[in-house]
């Protein structure tokens, strides 16, 4: 609903618009292949969220027969989503190296279609939620080359300070698409009716503190003992009201979560994965990006994710991210140990 009472907002700003305005904020040193690039991931998430909508009807739940190089099984949305995200980013003529959850190696795209853009994407975050249906999502991460010549692993395997942008899509009751490109977190809803996402959250901010904590419980016999004595603090606080525990399972619907409501999300290195579960790459730096550009941080227990070093495209790190203020205060418990 506008504010003036019309149930269409007239002057509406479309993700498109937003980003042509963002563009000629940097004339003229501005190329358009940024744009043209997100727009390319605007199309997949797009076409992805239809698939999601109507997957129980299309036959698309269940697996596909295959595992990734995780040694996970691959659902069939999963293939899909991928193959989207691959052949539209390939066909944009703005990218030279991929990196997907999917796939083992960099992806090479051929050389009369290389632009200067590398992305390090999760086609379908969550997607073990996808039959159950609840809330899935698409992460993404964009870096531009730094090697001379023929594109490497090289240009794939950057901090994530060197990110140009960087957000993630939700599926939920709606498709969301948040977004930041250096300058601040913006929000955006898929309309439907007319096929565009629509500016819904403006300068996202979460706040510095929050009341509610997201782990997976059901793995903290295995926890270090400061992770178990911080989360005990936090649901028997002196003289304090405890924190809510909210768990979803999918990344992005908790981290998107914790960006509105703020709180903290984690995901520790436990005795059975000492380096954590969640990939680097694709999901950790991505997310942590947008919640640094929110004003809130993300840790993996010693440094700021975005300060890690990459040594390989599906390495794994532990995560801490969220409110300031909670985020400093699970270091605080880490560094007692």
């Amino acid at each position: 609903m506008a504010s003036n009472g019309q149930a269409i907002d007239v002057n509406c700003m479309t993700l498109t618009r937003f980003l042509l305005a963002e563009q000629r904020k940097r004339a003229p040193d501005a190329t358009g292949d940024l744009t043209l690039l997100l727009q390319t991931i605007q199309s997949a998430v797009k076409a992805i969220s239809s698939a999601v909508r109507k997957a129980g009807l299309a036959k698309l739940y269940g697996l596909s027969g295959d595992t990734n190089v995780q040694g996970e099984e691959v659902k069939k949305l999963d293939v899909l989503s991928n193959d989207l995200f691959i052949n539209l980013l390939r066909s944009s003529f703005t990218t030279c190296l991929l990196v997907s959850e999917e796939n083992p190696n960099i992806i090479e795209v051929e050389t009369e279609k290389q632009g200067k853009y590398i992305v390090c994407f999760d086609p379908l975050d969550g997607s073990s939620n996808i039959d159950c249906l609840v809330s899935i999502g698409s992460i993404f991460g964009i870096y531009k080359k730094i090697s001379q010549g023929t594109p490497s692993i090289v240009d794939a395997l950057q901090p994530g300070r060197n990110l140009i942008a960087a957000g993630y899509a939700l599926y939920g009751s709606a498709t969301a698409m948040v977004l930041s490109t250096g300058h601040g977190v913006n929000g955006f809803m898929l309309d439907p009716a007319i096929g565009e996402f629509i500016l819904t959250d403006p300068d996202m901010r979460v706040p510095a503190r929050g009341k509610i904590y997201s782990i997976n419980e059901g793995y903290s016999a295995i926890w270090d003992d400061s992770i178990r004595e911080y989360i005990n603090s936090r649901k028997n606080p002196p003289n304090a009201k405890p924190y809510a525990a909210r768990y979803v399972g999918s990344m992005v619907a908790d981290v998107h979560r914790t960006l509105k409501y703020g709180g903290i999300f984690m995901y520790p290195a436990t005795k059975d994965a000492p380096k954590g579960k969640l990939r680097l790459l694709y999901e950790c730096v991505p997310m942590s990006y947008v919640l640094e550009q929110a004003g809130g941080l993300a840790s993996n227990g010693n440094i700021p994710v975005l300060d890690i070093q990459p040594t390989g495209i599906h390495e794994r790190t532990p995560i801490f991210l969220g409110s300031k203020e909670d985020v400093n205060d699970v270091l605080e418990y880490l560094q007692k140990y």
